[in-house]
């Protein structure tokens, strides 16, 4: 007979009665329907027994289906958007605020350096050379007081700063002309190529070794003018018997 577990005591609901007396079989859901209208009244130890019969998901969605909503609930939460745009931005109290805040934008500064980029323009050797020719004579003068300073300190740690200086621009001087000379080489090949494609030759490239011999050879024609060719051989001789000096191997004693 439905209905015979429940205890003496419990309480049914007078529909449900009805209905076991009319007779047929009762869905277990309807049952539990009936029954849970009743349920403020039943025990704790009725319940557990009446959610072991029915199963728990069934009377979990009876139960939630039947409880009325608690007044001091907490309303759904809607979604966060700003009203105003010009309104400050809510930082969560959850999120720890960092020591160096941005608060108002601050446009970066790009640094731009005119040798690598392109809004400088290219780089043209000849170009330059004539636009900052004046930077010659600064150096002429600046050489000039820099022997006269070196007279009036004839020894000293002032003396050796400016020996130092002096040797240092005496070498990018030397640089300079010997990067003009290869400008002017390499002028000379570029009219010479020229000439030949205009009286129908095919222009002849030289390689880079080829290159480096013109501009060796030009060097010791320099060289020899000036007088100083037996100074840099007897220098670059005693270069090169230094380095073959170190492949040697260790005399033994």
């Amino acid at each position: 007979m439905p209905g015979a577990n429940y205890r003496a005591g419990a309480r049914r609901p007078r529909g449900a009665r009805d209905r076991e007396e009319d007779g047929g079989g009762l869905e277990p859901a309807a049952v539990a329907r009936d029954l849970l209208t009743g349920t403020s009244n039943m025990s704790f130890e009725e319940l557990l027994e009446l959610q072991s019969q029915v199963g728990t998901k069934t009377y979990k969605q009876l139960v939630a289906g039947n409880s009325p909503k608690k007044q001091g609930s907490r309303p759904p939460i809607q979604n966060a958007c700003v009203a105003d745009k010009h309104r400050p931005l809510e930082m969560s109290a959850k999120i720890r605020v960092p020591f160096l805040r941005q608060v108002v934008p601050i446009s970066k500064k790009v640094a731009r350096d005119p040798r690598f980029d392109d809004l400088s323009g290219e780089y043209n050797p000849e170009v330059f050379d004539k636009t900052y020719q004046f930077l010659n004579d600064i150096r002429a003068k600046e050489k000039e007081l820099v022997k006269k300073q070196l007279k009036k300190h004839r020894s000293g740690e002032e003396h050796e700063k400016l020996q130092q200086l002096l040797q240092r621009m005496e070498q990018q001087e030397m640089a300079q002309q010997e990067r003009k000379q290869q400008q002017e080489l390499h002028l000379a090949l570029k009219h010479e190529r020229r000439a030949q494609a205009q009286q129908g030759h095919r222009p002849y490239f030289l390689k880079k070794s080829e290159q480096r011999q013109l501009a060796l050879a030009e060097k010791f024609k320099e060289l020899k003018r000036s007088k100083k060719l037996e100074n840099f051989l007897s220098r670059k001789r005693r270069r090169n018997a230094g380095k073959d000096r170190r492949h040697l191997p260790l005399s033994k004693e």
